[in-house]
């Protein structure tokens, strides 16, 4: 992956990048927006504990095909109230601590419960399997 940084436009506000370029050969994997609920129905309490949960929802969805959390090159993230989006950044930067994926950060009136008050989505690549 090749990060895209020109530098005629402002650095990020966050750990995040402008842009990535995906190389000839890679496969990619597009998640739903995952919640922070778990297969047993648990909920964990607070934005940034939903967001781990979130996170792992991703990694196992792209471990059905080989693929880690560092292979994601693009987040879309949505809270329900800017006093989550320190917590979501936390979870955010804890889980990608080499290079940062392209991210986007929207804050929405809600989801399909009340208790939820964070969905991520994910694009990843890797190079195609043999």
């Amino acid at each position: 992956m090749c990060v895209l940084s020109p530098p005629l436009i402002r650095p990020p506000f966050g750990r995040y990048s402008h842009g990535i370029a995906v190389p000839a050969g890679q496969r990619l994997v597009f998640t739903s927006g995952q919640l922070g609920i778990g297969a047993d129905e648990s909920i964990p309490a607070g934005c940034e504990a939903q967001a781990d949960r979130c996170f792992a929802n991703i990694a196992a969805i792209l471990a059905e095909d080989r693929m880690r959390l560092s292979d994601i090159i693009r987040l879309n993230a949505y809270v329900t109230d800017r006093e989550y989006m320190q917590d979501y950044m936390r979870s955010r930067d804890r889980h990608f601590p080499g290079t940062p994926p392209a991210s986007t950060l929207m804050i929405v009136k809600g989801f399909t419960r009340p208790e939820f008050l964070v969905e991520i989505e994910a694009i990843a690549a890797a190079p195609d399997k043999d």
